[in-house]
């Protein structure tokens, strides 16, 4: 299951439905990919604060890196897993 599937059955959920209730013949948790979608939109930009958080995993890969090229690095791969979540969501749906 995706991350993205996931995201989804816990609105479903959150809202009072079964995980595995259905309208139409369809998942009902389907019906929350587009919010969830728009959740990822929202957390595409890492907040200064994970970026810093993240520097600290980049700094034992390049040690010789500024503190800023570690933020920028880590922001990226931050950046770089949500896109991959987003390529996920557009061939599932």
């Amino acid at each position: 299951m995706t991350p993205i599937e996931r995201a989804a059955r816990t609105l479903c959920k959150l809202n009072g439905h079964a995980e595995d209730a259905e309208r139409d013949g369809t998942p009902l948790w389907r019906s929350y990919l587009p919010q969830v979608r728009s959740v990822l939109e929202a957390l595409h930009e890492p907040s200064t604060r994970m970026a810093e958080a993240g520097a600290t995993l980049i700094r034992y890969v390049g040690p010789d890196e500024s503190e800023e090229g570690y933020q920028s690095d880590a922001a990226n791969v931050w950046r770089f897993m949500i896109d991959a979540m987003r390529e996920d969501f557009s061939t599932r749906t």
